[in-house]
């Protein structure tokens, strides 16, 4: 309790005129002066002493907004960014080694070719649903555990496809299923890790290097699969995935803390678990990484009361602004999808002399081409951010309001209604949709005039390129507006990707045939994303109106 100055000088004026000498009993005059003294010099002491306690408290509020945003240095996040960057290479890896054992499969099951593109279509659907359940899941009760769970479900699953009877195709259906809810969530789960270890002027860096392990995965899937299934047999890429996801996951028991910062806050805070929420070998924090061992009175105490359950369709409904950008993020994702499932079907037919392996080959232009692009937009969303911010500071200075974003804010790991992070993270946005629709538009009609195959390779290439720096920021901006929910507004965004993809896939047969080839073809998917393009500059006129909301909402 804080007692001002005055209430104290009130007192001792209240206790002076109660004083023996107030009720007219004589007191000899020369004690008086130092009875008086005594007791105002107790007082003044006193009042010193208690004066001080509201600012001790100010002290220790400074310090704790001083606090690191995470306890991990530079190079224990790059570990960590690495270590989650490995174990999201599932998802794609899963999806992308299966393609080329397709014509094994249909005929070990005798079904049509249809038949076993329906698995596909299954996949892709868990792909977008999964993350939704498994990405608000670790919102709630934990990064970790979750991340284990999903390596755990994948590797049996691959269990059962690698022994499934050829007779039981609605068992391969449904372990198909099985194996893309375990693989998709992990990519979303790793974006939770990023909002949780990285402050916003260095999360988009972070988040390029991380897109590279998923996105490396495209490339390198259909030449693995193809390798195992031409040498071993198709079920070899089940024992295959079984054996690299069963790694993955003692990897994730023995090495990942917890970074959920409801459960741990910046790393530092103790947990009661030491099985779900500390790392069997602890790599990095050591030291500083809160124990699962008694705290000290002095340490911030994690809350125990069980966080409510959070709708993550809920997202989507009272947020326009995030739900516009994800739909536009779906459509660049779709035509991505578009171009990779339909290189087989194109290049054979448009280059005769290719055999399966040159085909198969011809992945990597698009896949490098991710790559490249993933790395590139780290360093492109830090270096706009730093622009804009940089921007703020002066028109702060030349307005005399200048508020210290540069430190304080960073802290925080997130900025205020303030900061125009719409125009930080979208702003470049439109200028590489240019480039992603020409290159579509030269990519469909190269292949339907069958030019020099180096052409359609390049402008393949172009397209991951493009694609993955777009969908990086979009990714970047929707964390950077809800660190909180970053698992379960990634799962949102998975459930828009791959509900596009998905869907634009079991279709693009049908548009091709009826638009008579790649050329019409591509002229259309090109022609969607221009007209969607403007949906970048509706999303920057209204969000700052709905963070501010969102701010109200969450009481600050």
């Amino acid at each position: 309790m804080s007692i001002s100055r005055n209430d104290l000088s009130a007192s001792g004026s209240s206790s002076s005129s109660s004083s023996p000498t107030a009720t007219g009993a004589p007191l000899p005059r020369k004690q008086e002066p130092s009875s008086e003294s005594k007791n105002l010099g107790q007082q003044s002491l006193h009042a010193d002493k208690i004066a001080q306690e509201p600012l001790t408290d100010e002290k220790t509020n400074d310090q704790r907004v001083k606090e690191p945003y995470s306890i991990y240095t530079r190079n224990e996040k790059w570990f960590l960014v690495l270590l989650i960057a490995i174990s999201g290479l599932f998802s794609p890896l899963t999806a992308n080694v299966y393609f080329p054992a397709i014509p094994a499969i249909a005929g070990a099951f005798h079904k049509s070719t249809e038949l076993i593109n329906l698995t596909i279509t299954m996949y892709m659907i868990f792909q977008g649903i999964s993350p939704m359940l498994f990405g608000t899941l670790a919102d709630n009760v934990g990064r970790r555990i979750i991340y284990a769970s999903c390596l755990l479900i994948l590797s049996l699953t691959c269990v059962g496809l690698a022994l499934i009877p050829t007779s039981a195709y609605w068992l391969l259906l449904l372990l198909r299923c099985l194996q893309s809810t375990g693989s998709a969530s992990t990519i979303a789960l790793g974006a939770g890790v990023i909002g949780d270890i990285a402050e916003a002027h260095e999360r988009g860096g972070f988040f390029g290097v991380y897109q590279s392990g998923p996105l490396l995965a495209p490339a390198i899937g259909p030449v693995i699969g193809g390798a195992l299934a031409g040498t071993l047999g198709w079920r070899s890429i089940f024992w295959f995935l079984c054996i690299s996801s069963g790694v993955a996951f003692l990897v994730v028991i023995i090495f990942l803390p917890e970074t959920l910062r409801s459960i741990v806050g910046n790393g530092s805070i103790p947990t009661k678990s030491s099985i779900l929420h500390q790392p069997l070998i602890r790599i990095v924090g050591r030291g500083r990484a809160g124990g699962s061992s008694k705290p000290k009175s002095n340490q911030p105490q994690p809350s125990r009361k069980r966080k409510p359950f959070k709708n993550p369709f809920g997202i989507l409904l009272h947020n326009p602004d995030i739900t516009l950008i994800l739909f536009f993020n779906g459509t660049v994702n779709a035509v991505y999808y578009a171009v990779t499932a339909t290189i087989s079907t194109f290049f054979a037919s448009a280059y005769p002399q290719l055999g399966e392996t040159e085909v198969g080959l011809c992945f990597l232009a698009i896949g490098g081409g991710m790559f490249l692009g993933s790395l590139t937009s780290g360093k492109v969303l830090d270096w706009e951010f730093g622009r804009i911010q940089k921007e703020v500071k002066e028109k702060g200075r030349e307005k005399g309001t200048e508020r210290g974003e540069g430190e304080e804010q960073k802290k925080t790991g997130r900025y205020d209604e303030d900061f125009p992070i719409e125009k930080a993270r979208l702003r470049l946005i439109p200028f590489f949709m240019i480039f992603f629709v020409g290159a579509n538009l030269g990519y469909g009609w190269s292949i339907q005039r069958q030019v020099h195959i180096s052409v359609p390779l390049i402008l393949q290439f172009i397209v991951g390129f493009i694609a993955i720096i777009v969908m990086n920021a979009d990714a970047t901006f929707v964390i950077d507006l809800m660190p909180e929910q970053s698992s379960s507004v990634s799962a949102c965004n998975n459930l828009f990707r791959g509900t596009s993809g998905a869907l634009l896939v079991s279709v693009i047969d049908l548009i091709a045939n009826a638009l008579g080839g790649p050329g019409w073809t591509f002229i259309l998917l090109g022609g969607v994303c221009a007209v969607m393009t403007p949906m970048v500059y509706v999303v920057m006129q209204i969000g700052p109106g709905w963070r501010i909301r969102r701010a109200i909402r969450a009481g600050k």
